[in-house]
């Protein structure tokens, strides 16, 4: 039970999180990233407003993913980033801090302008921290835009889908991608007591289901960590 309860708490607190908002269908194209299934405005203030209501949930953080080129200005490669507001994320996966083996562990997590890279790229294309390095990403619209980063940290790799993703300040990926407003990908949660997880979803997946579009279709859908990691 013990080691049980160690390896999902390395999963949920270090990159995951316990539940997951999306808008619906986000999740069956997930290995695209798909820009085009964001929340937008409304709905992510529809999503405060129920999040508000429930006591159970500890902390709530905003992402933003997508694929982009990474390039050390020698090589390039593809790379998975999550792109977040540090201090909503260092509340939701309290462990991700840990998982930072170069580079100093700052109560931010990082600034904008800084990525942190997965070890296997880090190795892979022998960058190191305070290295400049070039994110190059397609945005809904096809536009293509390039933006220049400071590595702050290497993270270690993790078992599961998140071993090669990279982190970067939410601020920059609307830069990087041109997005005017409001837009999220997901919205990871985090419970004050994980054996609630049970009756928690039940309950958000009651309210989140009750809030239709004008064809009468859910708008969002909610998902535990499980369903989420293989």
């Amino acid at each position: 039970g013990s080691f049980k309860g160690m390896m999902v708490g390395q999963i949920t607190d270090s990159m995951l999180g316990h539940l997951q908002i999306h808008r619906k269908g986000y999740l069956a194209s997930i290995d695209s990233l798909p820009l085009d299934r964001n929340l937008n405005h409304s709905q992510v203030t529809k999503v405060k407003m129920i999040l508000s209501g429930f006591d159970a949930i500890e902390a709530y953080s905003m992402r933003i993913k997508l694929g982009a080129m990474f390039s050390n200005f020698t090589q390039t490669t593809n790379i998975r980033l999550n792109t977040v507001i540090p201090e909503q994320e260092i509340k939701t996966v309290p462990l991700l801090s840990d998982r930072i083996i170069q580079g100093d562990k700052k109560d931010v997590l990082l600034r904008k302008g800084e990525i942190l890279i997965p070890e296997l790229i880090a190795k892979g294309m022998k960058v190191k921290v305070d290295d400049s390095v070039v994110l190059v990403a397609t945005n809904k619209n096809g536009s293509v835009n390039g933006k220049t980063f400071l590595v702050s940290g290497v993270l270690e790799g993790i078992t599961g889908p998140g071993g090669r993703d990279g982190v970067i300040h939410l601020d920059d990926a609307k830069e990087l991608l041109r997005i005017d407003g409001i837009e999220i990908s997901e919205v990871a949660l985090r419970q004050k007591n994980m054996d609630d997880l049970p009756q928690v979803f039940s309950s958000l997946k009651t309210k989140f289901s009750a809030l239709k579009n004008k064809q009468g279709k859910p708008v969002f859908e909610v998902h535990t960590w499980e369903n989420l990691s293989p």
